[in-house]
């Protein structure tokens, strides 16, 4: 079939009934009537000879059809979408925009507090969305314009995926104040002999440190696993154990509960923060525009 006898409208209502799992929701998002988005999923139906969603209880469930197209379709549009930015200029002070990041829960409280005040001083009516994604969908998102830009350690993604470094961390060890073994200082001999929290989403495994101490023939004994810092903090704040996290985010963890911060015992290397974004919207106005924001508001972080 070819492209001129196919209305391209067509694929934004499929991808907003994709995303929504809702014709109703993709109705409100495409600002169109629901019988409008009915009409035209009819008219997909036809053109591909394949239901591509069907009703589960209150959801629309994608056939394999249409999660086969899912992809190519929504950077179509995405190419498209940035071809038609670049023809106007990003106006930051009148654009109604979402930005949408993705950052893991260590990093969300150190970089956002800035980054709003970035945003909101040029750019009053944009939106920020900042969310967890699973690392293996990075790239997917990245490509597919569902993200604008993600913010992790170095990964190995695929050379469509442009990086540059915009930060380093280091490692630091957490205990409470007036521990009995710990004042103001610690040294190797002291963290291996107390119990160690480990801070991890993961269920089981060890943590970065765990390999550099192994690399130095030494071993520390986990006495509890917790899926965040901020709980390990407290945690800390109320027992003997001590925590092993990056330095930037253990200040402003620790600011409410008083706790000791010190430098790691072992010397060894800090690790890189990463900004990601896309080739496909590396010359896009608004997004190159956002990536800015996000490297000038780390300049305000300690």
């Amino acid at each position: 079939m070819h492209i001129s006898r196919v209305d391209l409208n067509l694929f934004t209502v499929f991808e907003a009934i994709y995303t929504e799992g809702s014709v109703t929701r993709a109705s409100q998002k495409l600002n169109l009537t629901q019988p409008a988005i009915s009409h035209a999923l009819g008219r997909l139906r036809q053109m591909f000879d394949d239901p591509l969603f069907v009703r589960q209880g209150h959801a629309m469930v994608s056939t394999p059809l249409a999660r086969s197209i899912i992809d190519p379709i929504r950077n179509s549009l995405r190419n498209l979408e940035v071809t038609l930015n670049g023809v106007h200029a990003f106006d930051p002070a009148t654009a109604e925009k979402r930005f949408n990041i993705a950052v893991r829960d260590v990093l969300e409280a150190t970089i956002l507090p800035p980054l709003m005040l970035q945003v909101r001083e040029s750019a009053p009516l944009a939106e920020v969305a900042a969310s967890h994604v699973e690392r293996r969908e990075l790239q997917g998102e990245l490509a597919n314009g569902t993200l604008d830009v993600a913010i992790d350690v170095l990964l190995p993604l695929s050379s469509d995926i442009m990086h540059t470094r915009i930060y380093q961390d280091s490692t630091v060890v957490v205990a409470r104040q007036g521990h009995p073994a710990i004042d103001g200082a610690i040294d190797i001999g002291t963290y291996l002999n107390q119990d160690h929290i480990l801070a991890s989403s993961r269920r089981r495994g060890p943590g970065l440190q765990d390999f550099e101490l192994s690399r130095f023939g030494m071993e520390r004994r986990i006495r509890l696993r917790c899926q965040h810092y901020f709980a390990a903090c407290r945690v800390v704040s109320q027992t003997d154990m001590i925590l092993t996290m990056p330095g930037r985010y253990a200040r402003i963890a620790n600011e409410q509960f008083g706790n000791q911060v010190l430098p790691f015992p072992l010397e060894i290397p800090p690790f890189d923060v990463f900004l990601y974004w896309h080739s496909n919207v590396d010359n896009d106005p608004a997004n190159r525009w956002f990536r800015e924001k996000v490297i000038e508001s780390l300049r305000a972080v300690d």
